[in-house]
């Protein structure tokens, strides 16, 4: 079972551990340093206090441990993105599956998001998985991307 938390700064060498080795196959994104891993944590922390918020980020914690995390950007008033990223000695056990449906409840009841988009790198099937088990239906490839969407249940934008 996972824990949806939010960051604070002694999250930082974590975070740089998440942002390193094979996590990093299947992301636009290089290894963080130590500095870069905190700047990442300092401005989640400031999206979380900002007005009107358009970004919200949780760490994905289990036994106190941070594992991975979780993130929504809104990109209409209606509509964001989700991403998450997992350390890689965490794959295989369902806290990606758990930590998007985590996401999902708050962006449908505390974002007043009423649809979720979302991608995985082509080769990171299991990825798409984690999507699937959420109930993400698939809508076409986009630069080799699948691209995936999700509406609120009952919402009327479908």
């Amino acid at each position: 079972m996972i824990e949806l938390r939010e960051l604070t700064m002694d999250d930082a060498p974590a975070l740089q551990r998440i942002y390193r080795g094979a996590s990093l196959k299947y992301i636009e994104r290089r290894a963080l340093t130590l500095d870069e891993a905190a700047d990442l944590v300092a401005n989640t922390l400031a999206c979380a206090r900002a007005e009107p918020r358009d970004r919200w980020a949780f760490g994905i914690a289990a036994d106190d441990d941070l594992l991975g995390m979780v993130r929504l950007r809104r990109r209409t008033e209606r509509h964001a993105t989700i991403s998450y990223l997992l350390r890689e000695d965490s794959w295989g056990r369902g806290y990606a599956t758990q930590a998007v449906a985590g996401m999902l409840r708050h962006a449908f009841t505390t974002t007043g998001m009423t649809s979720i988009g979302a991608r995985h790198h082509p080769d990171n099937t299991a990825s798409g998985r984690v999507l699937q088990k959420n109930k993400f239906i698939y809508r076409s490839t986009r630069d080799g991307w699948p691209q995936y969407e999700l509406h609120k249940p009952n919402s009327a934008t479908r």
